[in-house]
């Protein structure tokens, strides 16, 4: 999600920035960017778009910099554009920011510095960096961005320069990669490796709440909540440039499963407060939200499954009567909408033409639409009434991971956001929950850092069959309907879920004790009904995978092997149970062989019906 990188040197800066910019295109961008120190201020160039537009702009023409800074840019706030697009400068051009993260707090950071005399020309959180510094700024450019840094609340990995102090480089991290390259008498920095391997493979990785000054005399590394120096290490890179681009995982799907703590946290970030949920996308007063007689979700594919958990949720906390249809057969079986109805769209690129079409269906009968996505200026973004964005990042491998969970999100604020303005849930609950969201990606993070090494053990009962049930009441079947798809997607596998009292109707023909079973139970109330369910294919032969909470110890006594998970509340389960089942897909199609990142017969984005 964007890519930074900045050269100080005795080398021309452009063809370097615009090189290792080259070597992050990988990551998913909209615009590119790159200022540059020459003589008579700080240059920029900008455009919206493929890297060959920037080229385009640069041109053939001779520049003498040898300091400079390049961005790529996933666009979160403001739509692609060359005015959006990084760098950003402040006021007077004296200063020029790179960034990757979200501000959380840039809203209120903009209407103080507007009212301090700063002029906005885009509508990015970035801008606010820009003239933080320009504030701050009193001879010292690293006291300047350290200043400007203890104002900011949010994600960053953030490069500075200033025409004011023009030879020396300022960049600082928290919670968005950055590392710096080391050169022969020349020093990189950059938000991955790939970006620095052309011209090095010794590297400093930068850690939450480090700052470094980059100058002639070296560099100089410091706490920039202290402002102690920080003795660091070497890191010679190993890895072969594709290798590199994956952060040393063997696949991307493994990367974007992992980086579903990070994916999880910006899309929280600046939308939770301690007793109500801060949708500012979404422009629906209380008295428009009880109008609503009922919700309609459209989606495909995964967000299809985000879907029916946002159904169960938006039903048992707003009290709203949902129904859930998949984009492709939406249309054509006359829905019953109209002026009354909440039509919510999911697509993870925005572009799904099944899920678009419907928005518009929707938008001519009268319904009010939003979207969640996971892309910003995306069709479906631009033609919904309001937008709940995804702050997932780029996803490359075909098999949606961290688009999945982060759709996940998106439904449950967009849940608690409905039920704040019906007030049909007490306000100390509504408090609760909001608490243990906002502890959810840390908990992710336990599950990926402790059970990884499980999970792969698990994969062996899955390598040899050809078919595999996946089984769950409530929240946790339509979780089970997502592990399944994964599990056909990638391993080829027949793979089906069932709600768990379905199974005697009719499945239980098909259970042998050559099939393996994932039993979901996570929802207490119905907990006891899933263990019967369970002990039913049990008697078949069955070998039974269970997943439930950490201290629920009766569960392995019902089933061959378990996997805990953190123990949240029921509503927030999905967002826990889902990632232990995609790393066992994962898990179970490099045991057998197959193109984990690039599945056959499938694309990462269905564009035609």
């Amino acid at each position: 999600m964007c890519g930074i990188v900045g050269y100080f040197g005795e080398k021309s800066a452009v063809p370097i920035l615009v090189e290792g910019l080259r070597k992050l295109e990988y990551r998913g961008y909209d615009s590119s960017g790159i200022a540059v120190m020459e003589e008579g201020g700080i240059r920029i160039t900008k455009s919206v778009g493929k890297l060959v537009n920037l080229e385009e702009k640069l041109g053939n023409r001779t520049y003498n910099a040898r300091i400079g800074i390049g961005h790529t840019r996933w666009a979160t706030h403001g739509r692609p554009s060359d005015v959006n697009a990084h760098p950003h400068m402040d006021c007077h051009g004296d200063f020029a920011v790179v960034h990757n993260g979200i501000i959380e707090n840039y809203l209120e950071l903009r209407e103080w510095l507007t009212a301090e005399g700063h002029l906005f020309r885009s509508e990015t959180d970035t801008e606010v960096l820009a003239h933080l510094v320009e504030h701050f700024y009193k001879g010292d450019l690293q006291d300047a961005v350290k200043k400007m840094l203890a104002k900011v609340e949010g994600s960053y990995a953030v490069v500075v320069l200033s025409y004011k102090n023009p030879d020396v480089m300022v960049a600082a991290r928290k919670d968005s990669p950055l590392i710096v390259g080391i050169g022969d008498g020349e020093y990189f920095v950059a938000s991955d490796i790939p970006a620095v391997l052309k011209y090095t493979r010794k590297t400093y990785i930068m850690e939450d709440g480090e700052m470094v000054t980059v100058s002639a005399e070296g560099l100089k590394f410091s706490d920039f909540t202290t402002g102690e120096c920080v003795e660091k290490s070497v890191f010679e890179v190993t890895w072969d440039a594709v290798a590199a681009e994956k952060g040393g995982y063997e696949h991307f799907m493994l990367k974007e499963i992992f980086e579903q703590p990070k994916a999880l946290r910006d899309t929280l970030a600046g939308r939770l407060n301690h007793d109500h949920v801060v949708l500012q996308e979404v422009d629906l007063t209380p008295k428009e939200v009880a109008l609503f007689n009922k919700v309609a979700i459209v989606a495909c594919g995964t967000a299809y499954h985000a879907g029916l958990i946002g159904k169960g949720l938006i039903e048992h906390w707003a009290k709203i009567p949902v129904e859930v249809d998949i984009a492709s057969e939406f249309r054509y079986r006359a829905p019953l909408i109209d002026d009354k109805t909440l039509v919510v769209v999911i697509s993870q690129s925005g572009e799904t033409a099944d899920t678009l079409a419907a928005l518009r269906e929707s938008k001519k009968k009268g319904a009010r639409v939003i979207a969640i996505t996971n892309v910003v200026g995306s069709s479906v973004a631009r033609e919904a009434h309001d937008v709940i964005h995804t702050w997932a990042g780029p996803e490359i491998a075909v098999a949606s991971t961290k688009a999945y969970t982060t759709q996940i999100e998106g439904m449950i604020l967009l849940a608690l956001y409905l039920t704040q303005a019906k007030g049909t849930m007490p306000k100390e609950w509504i408090t609760e929950i909001i608490s243990e969201l906002g502890k959810i990606p840390d908990k992710a993070e336990i599950i990926l850092k402790e059970g990884a090494e499980r999970i792969k053990t698990l994969a062996r009962y899955f390598e040899e069959v050809g078919s595999a049930f996946f089984i769950g009441r409530g929240l946790d079947w339509a979780v089970a309907q997502e592990g399944s798809l994964k599990l056909k997607e990638i391993s080829y596998i027949h793979a089906e879920a069932y709600a768990s009292g379905e199974l005697k109707h009719g499945t239980l023909a098909l259970i042998t004790e050559d099939t393996p079973i994932i039993a979901l139970a996570t929802q207490r109330d119905l907990y006891e009904k899933t263990v019967s369910n369970v002990i039913e294919v049990k008697a078949r032969d069955a070998k039974v995978i269970g997943f439930t909470f950490e201290g629920n110890t009766d569960f392995h006594k019902s089933v061959n092997e378990i996997f805990y998970i953190p123990e949240t509340v029921n509503e927030l389960a999905p967002l826990l149970t889902v990632i232990p089942l995609q790393l066992l897909s994962y898990y179970v199609s490099v045991a057998r062989g197959n193109d984990v990142d690039k599945p056959r017969n499938l694309a990462k984005s269905v564009t035609v019906e």
